[in-house]
């Protein structure tokens, strides 16, 4: 089978008992596609939406910033009752009202979760569906996964707020408090930023307990406003709906060894986005930088970059790294920005080592402060 075409156990339907109103099914059978119906043939992509169809049904609602938990009977439970988030899919609220459409998959090996959970946020321009390989790694590992779509990506709204740097961190914080509140958290890209932003914020409930930096930075994304305009241009936007021309147009976006499937999975998300979303996305990073606030970030860490990554150039990962007390950066040689879908497994390692440690600080095992030394790669 080609690389990249192998079925996920990540992409399996999910199932809740309540049905959804033909336009909320319409929503969640686009919200649950992930890499394995784009990747097959066409006969298999219209089984998978076939399937999808019959069995969606609705998220649990949203009350303050977390999913209502049910039991059998469709009776809430107490709030104090709830202790980890349940398999399936959900909305949350974020604080300015945006929907939050968040994906929980829990451990295919074994009944118990290895160490914390682990919340995936990706970058501008894609959703849930860039997690799909190395989510399936992670639960076939023993990890619970929650990946979510950022605002205004996939199936999550925009919400009063807008698109800024600040909207993202809290829509992080919500997920990270439906969590449990200690997670690891792997951010790709402005997924990272958003990672970078909740880990020096002053916030006890939604403190991340780890991190997986994957083709980001902390700082040096001042984007013109030329290109920002560009993200938004009518002439963008149809090109980017045109298979071949669209591909064309990001082919900056990856290494020379992705998949040209994976390149068709990049342009249908990227072609997705509202085009004031994705201008606005790009003015949202203009003056970032939190490097001399991580330097009192003492959790484990891990920094991925592309070697050919023309988008984050790799030496922002490495100067993002050193703004740590203690992080391991990893050049990936050949490597382009789009990391989870063009190398899985090395961001599933790192992001399975972070997890050991984190498992092991809050289990006492490891000192808070200090933790096992990272060695370069």
């Amino acid at each position: 089978m080609e690389p990249g075409c192998t079925e996920s156990a990540s992409g399996l339907p999910l199932v809740s008992p309540q049905p959804l109103s033909p336009a909320a099914a319409s929503s969640a059978l686009l919200a649950r596609l992930v890499d394995v119906g784009a990747q097959h043939s066409r006969a298999t992509r219209a089984a998978f939406a076939r399937l999808n169809a019959r069995l969606s049904t609705s998220p649990r609602p949203a009350v303050g910033g977390r999913a209502v938990e049910t039991d059998a009977g469709g009776e809430r439970l107490p709030e104090d009752s709830v202790t980890a988030p349940t398999a399936g899919e959900t909305y949350l609220r974020g604080d300015d009202g945006a929907r939050l459409a968040v994906s929980c998959l829990t451990p295919l090996k074994g009944p118990a979760a290895v160490g914390p959970p682990v919340v995936l946020a990706h970058g501008w321009g894609g959703s849930r569906r860039v997690w799909g390989s190395v989510a399936d790694g992670l639960i076939r590992s023993g990890h619970t996964v929650l990946s979510y779509d950022l605002r205004g990506h996939g199936a999550s709204t925009v919400g009063d707020d807008g698109i800024t740097a600040e909207a993202m961190r809290a829509d992080l914080a919500t997920v990270l408090r439906y969590a449990g509140g200690a997670a690891v958290v792997a951010g790709h890209s402005g997924g990272g930023f958003a990672a970078l932003a909740q880990a020096v914020a002053d916030d006890p409930g939604a403190c991340p307990v780890g991190l997986v930096l994957v083709a980001t930075a902390a700082h040096g994304q001042e984007t013109s406003e030329k290109e920002a305009r560009m993200m938004g241009a009518p002439l963008f936007s149809r090109t980017l709906r045109r298979g071949g021309p669209g591909r064309l147009l990001l082919r900056q976006m990856t290494g020379k060894a992705l998949h040209p499937r994976l390149r068709e999975v990049n342009r249908e998300l990227f072609a997705a986005i509202r085009p004031e979303v994705r201008a606005e996305c790009f003015r949202s990073s203009r003056g970032m930088d939190l490097r001399e606030a991580l330097a009192a970030v003492r959790v484990p860490v891990e920094v991925l970059a592309g070697g050919a990554d023309k988008i984050i150039a790799p030496r922002l990962g490495r100067e993002t790294a050193d703004a740590f007390p203690r992080a391991r950066f990893t050049s990936l040689p050949g490597a382009g920005h789009l990391l989870p879908l063009e190398h899985p497994r090395p961001v599933s390692r790192a992001i399975e080592e972070v997890t050991r440690q984190a498992g092991g600080r809050l289990a006492g095992r490891l000192p808070p402060d200090t933790g096992e030394a990272l060695e370069p790669r």
